[in-house]
């Protein structure tokens, strides 16, 4: 059994470390981001000294988006990843489709682009990565930052990105990942678990959220084994690149 599953016939899943009822996750990933969403993006800069900052500009950098393209943002609700990408193609084409399973992050993103004057460009949409509401081949870029972890079914989620694809169309998922230099990873087990946990509770007021996100990183795919389920999918030319040491990684595939 991989990292990240569980049996196929087992009927459970992984919530952090805990094993639960498959139908149960999608509830309860729910819940831990309805009580982040006022502080989410407040909690990411405070999380990472403000480098995930970086990371979704190397992210943006690697799709390399083009005018007039369709592009879905999965788990995107906030809008950073799509504020971005708006940033850099402008209006003039399809709007960019952000779409998330939690409407409190929905309603964050849409009082966020309000706020920044972004008021065309942008469509917002409440739905699942493992049933989206598109037909095939409707978008030439599918991204998703920070989300795939917290799906039930990482596997069915790739291959509802790839269906809903155009051929030649790009998938790109900027995800916590395993670390790779020695030491930093020591260093990262601790910060993850005693200092992020400590940190929800100042600011968000949930330790257990925090300690939920902790041990989801540990249950993800490392880096090998997501591009290999990418590939399993029909997603081909897959590449890896990590970010600072291994603490994040993108992938980026293709449907051909």
């Amino acid at each position: 059994m991989t990292q990240g599953s569980t049996s196929p016939d087992s009927g459970t899943t992984h919530f952090g470390f805990r094993t639960v009822a498959e139908d149960e996750k999608a509830g309860m990933v729910r819940a831990v981001f309805d009580a982040v969403a006022p502080k989410y993006d407040l909690m990411n800069d405070l999380m990472s000294a403000g480098v995930h900052r970086l990371w979704k500009a190397a992210m943006v950098d690697m799709l390399a988006p083009r005018p007039g393209e369709a592009i879905l943002d999965m788990a995107g609700g906030t809008g950073d990843i799509a504020f971005r990408l708006l940033d850099r193609i402008g209006t003039s084409g399809a709007p960019i489709t952000v779409c998330d399973i939690n409407a409190a992050m929905l309603g964050v993103g849409r009082d966020r682009a309000i706020d920044r004057g972004k008021l065309e460009g942008l469509s917002w949409a409440c739905a699942n990565a493992e049933t989206l509401p598109y037909p095939d081949m409707t978008f030439d870029a599918y991204t998703i930052a920070f989300g795939l972890r917290n799906v039930t079914h990482i596997d069915v989620a790739l291959a509802e990105a790839r269906r809903v694809l155009k051929p030649g169309g790009r998938f790109l998922c900027l995800e916590f990942s395993k670390v790779v230099v020695p030491i930093l990873d020591k260093l990262y087990d601790t910060y993850s678990f005693s200092v992020l946990p400590w940190l929800g509770q100042l600011v968000a007021g949930d330790r257990e959220a925090y300690k939920y996100l902790a041990e989801s990183i540990r249950r993800f795919p490392d880096q090998n084994a997501l591009a290999e389920r990418m590939k399993a999918v029909g997603l081909t030319h897959v590449k890896v690149r990590n970010l600072s040491g291994g603490i994040a990684a993108l992938h980026l595939g293709w449907r051909i």
